[in-house]
């Protein structure tokens, strides 16, 4: 799935205990297991720092509470010019004479 990240996960190594959940249910495949163990021995989840949608699935999924947070990107205001204003002349025929 390319295209510019809608949303960024972050994971806290030491209450994620591996399971993989998070990994699998993820629509873009955008986490992976580090291939580091953190503290208690697991190998936490990672993003991979692309591609999030920001959907929470992996949230969801994720039966240790807060080992996963997931943040939506706001989407940046599109600037669009002003439509020309029409003279009397160029104005569209009204609705009511049509």
């Amino acid at each position: 799935m390319a295209g510019q990240a809608r949303g960024k996960v972050t994971v806290d190594v030491e209450e994620c205990k591996g399971c993989g959940l998070c990994v699998e249910s993820c629509p873009p495949k955008c986490l992976e297991l580090e291939p580091e163990l953190n503290t208690y021995g697991f190998h936490p989840a990672h993003y991979t720092g692309h591609d999030c949608t920001g959907c929470g699935i992996c949230f969801y999924c994720c039966p240790e509470p807060g080992a996963l947070t997931v943040y939506r990107i706001k989407a940046k205001a599109k600037t669009t010019t002003p439509a020309p204003v029409p003279t009397h002349s160029e104005e569209a025929e009204h609705a009511a004479t049509l």
